[in-house]
């Protein structure tokens, strides 16, 4: 019986191609649209995450001075009246007694001109650094090396380079051994950073980094600095903190109850923050693919009641054969249903297709994946069979002996 429903259903849809032409391209543009729209956020969320763990690094993190944030004018001049800067004796200290429970790297950052001959990369952000920031954060070193412990000691004049930065001072040749400048003093370019994107709207692609002592002799003593800090593998990051909150309180002397005069940035902060953003991006796919279907759910419900009306007559003699109201309501929702499944599967071959065009131009990974294809799909052929409810139900009410004089 469902066999020959079937049958009969898609024999309608055969006599009828443009007619079901159109409801299909219907389907087929909500679910390219769908299938897009969701393939396209997802991405941008892993991208949101990716690069939120570059910036900041996964499993880390920060003692700084202050955690910029929401804070209210007098909350951020009770703090900077509070916070001493953290100096270079502070990392020391705490370092010295790590015990093997934190592993540390202070930084520090400034913005400055990088020049080869003729060539200028302006404004490129410069890191002061330690040789631990390897361990610590995912530097993706593409080609050399990142700073040694012996040129950390020695504050050694070498520098890795942000892809951005070395396309600019080097379009041609290779910079692994070059010299740039910086603050009027050489530096020999030991490593090449692979492409990092961004990360809260800023290019992590024009980072350089030397070694803190090289940082300081350029551009002084930082004002205060900033210390990554992540736990060996034997230790979990709570007690890694715990251990850091510790070392901070004692170096500053503070007594029980007092508060801390330093902050530390940890990665759920980083990472609630991230997901805060993909759970809102994630929002907006629900909206946009469900005023799609609704779109196409209206093309293919106007479409089925023309099919319908045209075939009342057909209709009329089915039922005085002996066709029952179920089986005239179980064709129209299958030619529905139908209609559904070929605009879907071709709306999904189009959206992969718009999909792999953008991945090539943008560089990003934007492939369909087999869940979000399988939950269109699935959308598609029950936004037919919704549309096609009511017009069954009107076949089926279709009284026999007027649809029998229907020409």
């Amino acid at each position: 019986m469902y066999a020959q429903v079937v049958v009969e259903a898609a024999g309608t849809i055969i006599r009828n191609p443009l007619r079901s032409s159109l409801a299909a391209l219907a389907v087929a543009a909500a679910v390219a649209t769908t299938a897009v729209v969701q393939t396209g956020l997802d991405s941008l969320a892993r991208t949101a995450r990716e690069t939120s763990a570059k910036a900041f690094g996964a499993d880390t993190f920060v003692i700084a001075r202050l955690a910029s944030g929401n804070l209210s004018r007098r909350e951020l001049a009770d703090k900077l009246a509070r916070n001493p800067s953290i100096a270079r004796n502070d990392v020391r200290y705490i370092q010295n007694i790590a015990d093997g429970q934190v592993t540390y790297a202070a930084t520090a950052q400034k913005n400055a001109d990088v020049v080869l001959g003729s060539r200028k990369f302006e404004q490129a952000t410069i890191n002061g650094t330690q040789s631990a920031l390897l361990g610590i954060r995912n530097i993706d070193i593409a080609s050399g090396r990142f700073i040694s412990e012996q040129e950390d000691t020695a504050g050694a004049p070498v520098v890795i380079l942000g892809s951005a930065v070395a396309d600019a001072l080097f379009p041609v040749g290779d910079p692994m051994g070059g010299q740039v400048r910086i603050a009027g003093r050489a530096f020999t370019v030991i490593g090449l950073q692979t492409r990092q994107g961004t990360a809260g709207g800023v290019s992590l692609d024009r980072y350089v980094w030397m070694p803190l002592r090289a940082f300081e002799r350029a551009f002084g003593a930082s004002g205060s600095l900033q210390v990554f800090a992540k736990a060996p593998a034997s230790v979990s990051t709570i007690t890694a903190e715990d251990h850091a909150r510790i070392s901070m309180r004692a170096r500053r002397h503070l007594r029980p109850g007092e508060t801390d005069t330093f902050d530390i940035i940890t990665p759920e902060a980083s990472r609630s923050f991230v997901a805060n953003i993909t759970e809102r991006i994630g929002a907006a796919a629900i909206p946009i693919s469900v005023m799609a279907l609704i779109a196409a759910i209206v093309v293919v419900t106007n479409t089925s009641l023309v099919s319908v009306t045209q075939r009342t007559h057909e209709i009329g003699i089915r039922r005085a054969l002996g066709a029952s109201r179920s089986a005239v309501i179980g064709e129209t929702l299958a030619e529905s249903a139908i209609v559904g499944l070929l605009g879907g599967t071709i709306g999904l071959l189009t959206g992969a297709g718009v999909l792999a065009l953008a991945a090539r131009i943008s560089g990003l990974g934007l492939s369909l994946s087999l869940p979000t294809a399988v939950v269109s799909l699935a959308a598609a052929v029950l936004s037919g069979i919704a549309a096609g409810w009511y017009p069954a139900r009107r076949a089926a009410s279709i009284d026999v002996v007027s649809a029998l004089r229907h020409e």
